[in-house]
């Protein structure tokens, strides 16, 4: 069984979460070692030499500028008449040396390492999380300055990076927003360099610039944080009041003043109700729980379900799974936008699974007092649900 806490997400303590997260900007200087073995250069040219990865999730970029993809591809038909992009590493190398940046989204899908941290960050910070990769080898910043509709957690891995930080112009700035944040002063509220092993952590709203501009080339790990809001809150609520006839009924376009001032205060009233209710938000992020989206982990050679392997290591692929009891003691998991209902027996083997890590299947069989033939027909379940995924090793 595996479920150490990863070293990121152990700097993510009490502290960090009531003092910085979603309200200041947070340096963590770096400890030797702590970042090793994340992303390396080498992985970085694995997955550009092995994956047909085109824009926009990978894209150069130069003074706020995306560059064409043939100016550093050239097409390649297959025979089958499909047309792909083959990258041209001198084409690349020489972009990325006269400035451009090198940005690849979503590595977390594409580099177990990266993935199984952004799992970890879900699991702590009870939100989604998408990772990219950043290199750059100048002092040209690729993007200017900038703000982001998301916070962000910056992980240096090699090299150095100068973020000049100007603080927000407008409080919690959405992407859908009904105004522009005005732009920042010149001078920076704080400018810091990162080198390898430090991390930084930047609220949404928060003006930034980065440049590679210590002579050093730069690599380094964006981890952007899904925003949960009063606004999802809200287009939440308005879509779970459907089950009341009022919110359903037509707009008395034609009705009379007073029936149509009663339309409004019955709104009002239900609304209102649903807002004394002191459970409510609670409700909604369980409900945001619940709805994760699962990462994609197939169970290759299992395609007949989970054989009762005792050597079989199981883990959840969602890290916002929910685990309680109904009134009748049974086990209720939601996870993935589903729910399933197991027998009370079965909770201590779901508690292991949703706490996080790898498990043996004969562990959660012994955890459960189930035969390991009872545990794989209820992971297989967890399987087909694709939430959970099995394989040989932990």
């Amino acid at each position: 069984m595996t479920t150490d806490v990863h070293p990121v997400v152990a700097r993510l303590g009490e502290d960090f979460l009531a003092q910085a997260y979603g309200r200041a900007y947070h340096h963590f200087s770096g400890e030797p070692g702590r970042l090793d073995g994340l992303l390396e250069w080498d992985d970085l040219n694995a997955l550009l030499a092995h994956h047909r990865i085109e824009p926009p999730r990978l894209r150069l970029s130069a003074v706020g500028e995306t560059l064409p993809l043939h100016a550093y591809s050239v097409p390649v038909i297959t025979r089958r008449s499909t047309v792909w992009h083959r990258l041209k590493p001198a084409d690349l190398h020489r972009h990325l040396a006269e400035g451009a940046t090198l940005v690849l989204d979503a590595i977390d899908e594409l580099h177990p390492a990266v993935g199984h941290l952004a799992q970890e960050l879900e699991r702590h910070l009870r939100t989604g999380i998408q990772i990219n990769a950043y290199a750059s080898w100048t002092p040209d910043e690729g993007f200017g300055i900038h703000w982001d509709d998301h916070d962000v957690l910056v992980l240096q891995l090699d090299g150095a990076k100068r973020w000049r930080i100007h603080g927000p112009t407008r409080q919690a700035p959405l992407h859908r927003d009904t105004d522009v944040p005005e732009p920042p002063p010149h001078e920076p509220l704080a400018e810091l360099v990162l080198s390898a092993g430090d991390m930084l952590y930047l609220p949404r709203g928060w003006w930034h610039e980065v440049t590679a501009s210590e002579g050093v080339h730069s690599l380094h790990l964006t981890c952007g944080m899904q925003t949960t809001t009063g606004a999802d809150l809200l287009q939440w609520l308005s879509e779970d009041l459907r089950r009341d006839i009022t919110v359903r009924n037509d707009l008395p376009r034609f009705g009379t003043e007073k029936e149509k001032a009663d339309f409004v205060r019955s709104l009002g009233d239900l609304v209102m109700k649903e807002f004394e209710d002191a459970a409510l938000l609670d409700r909604f992020l369980t409900m945001r729980d619940a709805s994760d989206r699962a990462r994609l982990v197939p169970s290759l050679p299992y395609v007949e379900g989970v054989p009762p392997d005792p050597a079989l290591v199981v883990h959840l692929v969602t890290a916002r799974a929910r685990l309680h009891s109904d009134r009748e003691g049974h086990a209720v998991l939601t996870a993935g936008g589903q729910e399933w209902t197991f027998s009370p027996q079965a909770a201590p083997l779901l508690s292991l699974l949703v706490n996080g890590g790898r498990h043996r299947l004969d562990a959660l069989a012994r955890a459960a007092g189930l035969r390991v033939g009872q545990a794989a027909s209820l992971v297989s379940e967890l399987v087909d649900g694709e939430i959970a995924a099995v394989g040989r090793t932990g």
